[in-house]
């Protein structure tokens, strides 16, 4: 018993010293290409990057979600929150957008498209929640 809990701990510190390497091993393929090949040179300095960006992300989300949980006060009711002639034009705008920066439009497509439903039924909640917290009439 107690060898094989020792052959499990030396194969998952194995496992972990390979994914360090694999982490600070030069690329198999090409040069470093963004921002004008000054990165990346290791997949941690691309994943420091993309770390970079999505808690940038994240917050432009929480300020969208902001607006979103304000856009139901002008919905008759939940029902309302649904526009599907409003997706279709955001992600008519998106897809341009995307394509204008370098973006992939199906990627921008899909990520909108999976973001809006979320939103929605945040929007959805937060309508009933301020329902029920809004004084009687």
């Amino acid at each position: 018993m107690r060898k094989t809990i020792l052959a499990v701990l030396l194969l998952l510190a194995c496992g972990a010293a390979r994914a360090d390497d694999a982490a600070t091993h030069p690329a198999y393929w090409g040069s470093p290409s963004v921002d004008g090949g000054k990165c990346c040179a290791t997949l941690a300095e691309v994943r420091e990057n993309i770390d970079r960006i999505d808690h940038a992300i994240i917050a432009l989300m929480a300020e969208r979600g902001q607006y979103v949980a304000e856009a139901a006060r002008f919905k008759p009711d939940s029902a309302a929150v649904s526009a599907p002639a409003r997706v279709d034009a955001i992600i008519a705008k998106v897809r341009a957008d995307a394509e204008a920066q370098g973006l992939d439009p199906i990627v921008a497509e899909r990520t909108y498209r999976a973001m809006v439903a979320a939103f929605e039924d945040y929007e959805r909640a937060e309508w009933a929640r301020r329902q029920e917290a809004a004084p009687a009439k």
